[in-house]
């Protein structure tokens, strides 16, 4: 009796785990219907084919936007459409992310990345252009202008990354938890919610379509297997030398309730950065282009109009109010 209620319990066990592995499952989806389903253009930079968008006067100021880990181009759609009558809106999806997908050299290093933008701007003849980063596409926006100054007209970094956090250390690749070796075959809607929400200050106002997104551009053929390496390959390096070179005037756009990056992380961009202010984004998270595009949006156009005539009200990290009125700097 005993021997039969242990093989019925293990019975059980094995098709519990066998439904949990069913609801964690997903396979690719086909690149045809995403690439019909999310608009692009596709251009070969550098030997990796690149999903980009090019929309606004071909002769207008130059804007380049980049997006943040496990995001694509599509995540600006609303600041885009603002944006283009004015400004010639360049957005791509990133090497390893998106409908540009796996990186045909397997290196996934900051180096190379820049190398491709530098590459796309190019193909594209942009001499100079502003850059628009958040978070991962932060880091690459400031990592450039500090590697190509003659390229960048201003900087725009929203909740960049760059600096060491626990498991990130400097001088050392991240140390990969073995379960992580399972995405290239998980796909799970709740388990991506539950990995997008921190990014929200309000999560439960998180659109299914912006979900349902996400979950397609995560499952864009090769994309988790490229996520995998990206992370195995990010070794940081103490940013502060690179950041104290960049001369282009720059503007940090921090939501207030980011959960994944937090705003007092801004301190280190101010006190290193020459020419740098600081907007804080109350009652916005990590993508305050995505959760609130118009609320978010005026310090940017304002910035980019003439940066001289914005004032900004920069309260410490240690204090609850008070603080200095400095400019913003010059246009």
């Amino acid at each position: 009796m005993a021997r039969r209620i242990l093989r019925w319990g293990a019975s059980l066990v094995l098709l519990a785990l066998s439904a949990l592995a069913l609801w964690l499952y997903a396979p690719d989806k086909p690149r045809a219907a995403l690439e019909a389903a999310y608009p692009g253009e596709y251009l070969h930079v550098r030997g990796q084919r690149v999903r980009m968008r090019d929309t606004g006067p071909r002769d207008a100021p130059a804007l380049i936007l980049l997006h943040g880990f496990g995001a694509s181009l599509d995540t600006w759609d609303p600041w885009a459409k603002a944006l283009s009558g004015q400004y010639r809106v360049i957005r791509l999806d990133l090497p390893g992310f998106g409908l540009t997908g796996p990186d045909e050299t397997r290196d996934y290093s900051d180096a190379r990345t820049l190398l491709v933008l530098e590459g796309l701007m190019d193909r594209l003849g942009v001499a100079r252009a502003t850059l628009i980063g958040n978070s991962l596409g932060g880091r690459f926006a400031w990592e450039f202008a500090a590697r190509f100054p003659l390229r960048v007209e201003k900087l725009v970094l929203i909740s960049p990354d760059g600096f060491a956090s626990p498991g990130f250390d400097y001088g050392k690749a991240p140390e990969v938890p073995f379960v992580m070796n399972l995405m290239p075959w998980v796909g799970a809607r709740a388990l991506i919610r539950d990995n997008l929400a921190p990014a929200w200050a309000n999560p439960e106002a998180l659109p299914d379509a912006v979900l349902d997104r996400y979950r397609d551009m995560l499952l864009a053929p090769g994309v988790r297997h490229a996520i995998l390496d990206r992370t195995r390959q990010t070794i940081l390096t103490d940013p502060s030398a690179r950041l104290s070179t960049i001369t282009a005037p720059t503007l940090i756009l921090w939501g207030e309730q980011d959960r994944m990056i937090p705003i007092r992380n801004a301190q280190d961009y101010l006190r290193l950065m020459p020419h740098v202010c600081l907007v804080r984004l109350p009652g916005m998270g990590h993508v305050p282009f995505e959760e609130s595009p118009a609320a978010s949006l005026p310090p940017l156009v304002r910035f980019l109009a003439g940066g001289k005539h914005l004032m900004l009200s920069l309260r410490s990290a240690s204090s609850e109010g008070g603080g200095e009125t400095i400019p913003c700097p010059a246009g």
